[in-house]
């Protein structure tokens, strides 16, 4: 709605310093922008709609789709259409890197447990000398599965002068 947009709007003018980019959300090499516009950042919330509960069940699972896809290539940096260990690896440090009680070498084991997990669940048990060459985008969806993303990704929107309130 024209309400959501201006909230968004003026969230973005707090993030961006009043400036009319938000610089340096990721490295540039990780494939992710260096830098996003209004426009861009309206995009990105975008897919972090809640489910209108007037939508039918072929709606929602293309909602669905959506998000995984966003979230699918958050994972793939270089776009190949596969998210290689390596990728996982760094995606997995960079979320934990914010906390202190996390080692890097923790992290790295991280990745690699989800990484053999996710291996299981797309190619089940694997021969000594398979390798596995990283998640598809079909694989994701089977990795997903009955998890219920709908109402873990979206972003509700609150009044903003309320949480000016609260700092």
């Amino acid at each position: 709605s024209s309400d959501q947009i201006e909230q968004l709007h003026r969230r973005f003018k707090q993030l961006s310093g009043d400036q009319p980019t938000i610089r340096n959300l990721r490295k540039g090499s990780s494939g992710l922008a260096d830098e996003i516009n209004f426009e861009d950042f309206l995009t990105i919330m975008s897919y972090f709609r809640p489910i209108d509960t007037t939508m039918d069940e072929e709606q929602v699972e293309l909602s669905r789709k959506e998000k995984l896809r966003f979230l699918f290539h958050m994972y793939d940096s270089d776009s190949d259409g596969r998210i290689t260990l390596e990728e996982y690896r760094n995606v997995v440090e960079e979320l934990l890197s914010g906390n202190p009680h996390i080692e890097k070498e923790s992290a790295r084991s991280i990745a690699d447990g989800a990484m053999m997990e996710a291996a299981s669940v797309c190619m089940g048990q694997m021969e000594p000398d398979q390798v596995y060459e990283g998640i598809t985008f079909e694989d994701f969806l089977k990795i997903w599965q009955g998890i219920d993303i709908e109402t873990k990704m979206h972003v509700r929107f609150l009044n903003m002068e309320t949480m000016a309130l609260c700092h």
